[in-house]
């Protein structure tokens, strides 16, 4: 039988843990929206379009496809470098491309990379599922990548100066309106 204070302390440490997930930054993903939300302590705080991947959502090796599910991301790539910086194996070659280059279809600007938490996605890191930016900007919003999630430059360094190691992404098939948390009405919002 626990005693008394341990008692407390576990339930304590039950309730910091709740709240603390509750108030966690997290990214969500909308493959049918094709848009990606930043979401802090239950509020909306950017949303971006983004492009995932043109083979539909799947986790097998060499399928191309985007995973679905709980992930986090495991790693950041690209501090400080111009938009448009191409990045291979996670580093800068130093070349830069410009925005809908011809037939240029590389990973520019930043790298984040994302880790699978359940059984379904826990091949992405191997799969190197990255957020990361494209030239190709004219087909964000659509599906049109080979698994990653891409962004727009000026969208994907953005996104990168708020994202931490640990944080948890969530990429659904579900509508983002569905995803994301809803306002709870205030005295301030009443309509009478």
């Amino acid at each position: 039988m626990m005693n008394k204070p341990l008692f407390i302390i576990a339930i304590v440490l039950i309730v910091v843990r709740r709240l603390s997930a509750s108030s966690a930054t997290e990214i969500i993903i909308s493959i049918p929206d094709q848009t990606l939300a930043v979401v802090d302590s239950g509020k909306l705080i950017a949303r971006y379009r983004v492009s995932t991947s043109k083979f539909g959502n799947g986790e097998n090796v060499g399928s191309y496809q985007t995973p679905l599910g709980m992930l986090f991301v495991s790693g950041k790539f690209g501090d400080h470098l111009p938009a448009g910086t191409v990045i291979k194996n996670r580093a800068p070659t130093g070349e830069i491309i410009a925005v809908d280059a011809p037939n240029r279809d590389a990973i520019v600007s930043r790298v984040i990379w994302l880790r699978g938490m359940e059984r379904q996605n826990l091949a992405a890191h191997d799969r190197c599922i990255y957020i990361h930016g494209t030239p190709e900007e004219r087909r964000v919003g659509r599906a049109a990548s080979f698994g990653c999630i891409r962004m727009r430059s000026g969208d994907v360094i953005a996104l990168y100066d708020r994202v931490h190691i640990g944080m948890h992404v969530t990429i659904s098939e579900k509508a983002i309106d569905e995803l994301l948390p809803q306002e709870k009405p205030t005295l301030l919002s009443r309509a009478d």
